[in-house]
């Protein structure tokens, strides 16, 4: 074989290697969302595993779905002052539901968030959770701290599970990165 055809060869194995590991990492997110449909009126869900599942805006008439889905909480990051955020009426439609409601509202993150989002994920009587946000990007942000410092992610593929869930802001990704970083 030439060096040209083990070159080639090493070339082509890698490749194949590098497609399955992308593979690996994005089917549970794929599995997760073609097994079950967003509740009426939710945008951008994404079903993570039986435990968690993230979203963006979620009107107060989603949360008896919700509750029928099997969720015990919701976790809400969105400030009253947002529009249709509709907090006080979607903390109602969640208790009359039988949900915990953990209101976490935030533009900009700060540790203390962080770490209140932590806690409230992290309890097993909480689960299985719905977290959601205007978007899901500020869910996204969350998520990425909860995979690395909870579950032993490495960032990179926490980063991945984050953008995919709706992970877009340059600022929340740097808060991320950096709460991260100093709290380890």
């Amino acid at each position: 074989m030439s060096t040209y055809s083990a070159h080639r060869s090493t070339v082509l194995i890698l490749g194949s290697m590098l497609a399955l590991v992308a593979i690996a990492i994005a089917a549970p997110l794929t599995a997760a969302r073609a097994q079950e449909e967003a509740p009426d009126g939710v945008v951008n869900y994404t079903r993570i595993d039986a435990t968690v599942a993230c979203a963006g805006a979620t009107p107060p008439e989603a949360m008896a779905g919700l509750k029928q889905l099997g969720f015990v909480s919701v976790i809400n990051f969105r400030t009253a002052g947002e529009r249709d955020a509709q907090v006080e009426a979607g903390k109602a439609a969640a208790a009359a539901a039988g949900l915990k409601y953990f209101h976490l509202p935030f533009r900009t993150p700060t540790p203390e968030i962080a770490e209140t989002f932590l806690e409230v994920v992290g309890d097993t009587s909480n689960q299985p959770v719905y977290i959601h946000c205007g978007s899901a990007n500020r869910v996204g942000a969350m998520w990425y701290i909860k995979r690395v410092k909870q579950d032993g992610w490495d960032s990179e593929r926490a980063m991945t599970e984050a953008e995919a869930i709706g992970l877009r802001s340059a600022g929340l990704k740097t808060f991320a990165l950096e709460y991260v970083a100093e709290s380890r």
